[in-house]
């Protein structure tokens, strides 16, 4: 069974797959709405846990969709129908995210648990197919039980709100992110296509940074002055330092031909993804006078190493050559450190504040591009000056 999955041939990326990314754009676009609401200088305790919510939400529903394609996928008339399906849905969602939440909750949580359903219903199309297999037919089973259990929860989430005050929605996502767990500890020896899941992730990496892009934009609205250009330009600088990380680490250090049930892979890019979206948030807020310095720094910080953690364990899942060493470890804990503390101390100059952060994110892009360039084999070297 090992060998078959081994020699399974390679799967694409296909265009569908690529448009269907495309549809969270706009729902993350719709997240990042909610942190716009401020109050006394801070961003409303109730709109920032309601963004942590539905970010996590879309993020989950990709890994089940991006999961499903992956171990399943065939690229056929049925699976596009399911995709399209969820497309539609999936605008339901994004225009149920609003600080009037309470006018929406209705069509937010139905879109949700519609999605989860049609996501589960292909599982059990599939369980026909797998019949033959046992392994495959009990982890396509216990997808199922994750898949509508987590629907179930969804589901109940108005009328426990309206009848006792409690919100399920944590309590839903965390049945997913327990249930899936539980699921990759129990499919170990079921390895996924390395290759097209992590194309998929990184294609949802970029596609979040394009949503980074967009909103900076909002930097050239109006009338432009030498502090307005200064900021673009540094935000601009921290995306572009921040992409060229996550590039080096994908086009140079990690093993995409690999064998693993890839689970902690995702998981990580769940971390990864939503810090992201609070580099945006935080980068927003650099412009917005209502909001005070200290939330300013301390989410720019935080969002900053929220995404440079992850990325470093990814390398787990490196070449064998690149696997992080002690004298790398402690120079990027060192220069993190460092970044933190100077941040602080500079912590009432918003200039200095980003200017640093540019300069922390070139530093480790300078030291992981370093890094791989050194452990590059002499073929490599040669493939990547042809290119």
């Amino acid at each position: 069974m090992l060998r078959e999955v081994l020699k399974k041939e390679e799967k694409k990326v296909e265009y569908l797959e690529l448009i269907y990314d495309l549809i969270f754009v706009y729902v993350i676009g719709r997240n990042n709405t909610l942190l716009h609401n401020v109050s006394n200088g801070f961003v409303e305790m109730n709109m920032f846990a309601a963004y942590l919510l539905c970010s996590l939400t879309v993020i989950q529903i990709w890994s089940f969709s991006t999961y499903y394609i992956n171990m399943h996928g065939r690229n056929g008339l049925r699976e596009h129908v399911f995709i399209l399906i969820n497309m539609f849905l999936l605008y339901f969602l994004g225009e149920g995210t609003r600080a009037d939440w309470q006018q929406h909750q209705l069509q937010y949580v139905l879109a949700w648990a519609l999605i989860l359903i049609n996501i589960g219903t292909q599982y059990i199309l599939e369980l026909r197919n797998r019949k033959n297999d046992p392994m495959i037919f009990r982890q396509t089973r216990r997808m199922l039980i994750v898949l509508f259990g987590e629907a179930a929860i969804v589901l109940c989430i108005l009328p426990v709100y309206h009848a006792t005050g409690v919100n399920l929605a944590p309590a839903a996502i965390l049945y997913g992110i327990v249930g899936t767990m539980v699921h990759g500890k129990n499919a170990k020896v079921r390895l996924v296509d390395f290759t097209h899941l992590s194309e998929r992730i990184m294609l949802y990496v970029v596609f979040t940074f394009g949503e980074m892009i967009i909103a900076l934009s909002g930097y050239f609205e109006g009338e432009l002055t030498v502090n307005s250009v200064y900021f673009a330009l540094m935000s601009f600088l921290i995306v572009v330092g921040l992409f060229l990380s996550y590039g080096t680490v994908y086009d140079h250090l990690i093993d995409r031909e690999m064998s693993t049930p890839g689970l902690i892979y995702m998981l990580l890019h769940i971390i990864l993804i939503f810090a992201l979206s609070l580099i945006t948030a935080s980068l927003e807020f650099m412009r917005n006078d209502e909001i005070n310095l200290l939330p300013k720094m301390i989410l720019l910080i935080l969002s900053v190493l929220m995404f440079y953690l992850p990325l470093f364990f990814t390398l787990r899942y490196g070449k064998s050559r690149c696997r992080p060493i002690a004298r790398f470890i402690l120079l990027m804990t060192g220069i993190a450190v460092s970044f933190v503390l100077l941040m602080l101390l500079f912590r009432e100059y918003m200039h200095i504040n980003i200017a640093l952060t540019v300069l922390y994110v070139f530093g480790v892009f300078f030291i992981l591009y370093r890094f791989g360039k050194a452990k590059e084999t002499p073929q490599e070297k040669i493939e990547n000056s042809n290119e």
